[in-house]
């Protein structure tokens, strides 16, 4: 039941933020080329699985991407806006299709495994 939850959390994240960046007007071309730009961070594991965890989990939490989008608004800076709803919509992606925060065990081992 809970992953269920998470993964419908992550569903309605990916369209709230996708409705918001269409209210923007902004490219949609540019949403989908920059969509996985956040799964870059997965190369940080060619230093070792700590850093690779580290590293990730940064690029892969909700506060850090909401922050960006609220100081896009608050400043009203359509690339800082677009930056964070598209790295927002990225992580509600994951999140729906069962890809979590990553422990150091292993790349494989999320956050949602465990529930």
């Amino acid at each position: 039941m809970q992953k269920r939850i998470v993964h419908f959390e992550g569903l309605v994240v990916f369209l709230a933020t996708s409705y918001a960046y269409s209210i923007y007007e902004f490219s949609w071309i540019i949403f989908w080329v920059f969509l996985l730009t956040p799964d870059l961070s997965m190369f940080a594991y060619g230093v070792n699985n700590h850093v690779g965890a580290k590293i990730y989990n940064i690029c892969h939490t909700y506060i850090i991407s909401i922050i960006i989008a609220i100081i896009g608004v608050y400043f009203k800076v359509d690339t800082v806006i677009m930056i964070g709803l598209i790295w927002t919509a990225h992580i509600g992606m994951d999140r729906m299709f069962g890809y979590g925060l990553k422990y150091e065990t292993d790349f494989k081992d999320t956050h949602i495994q465990r529930l």
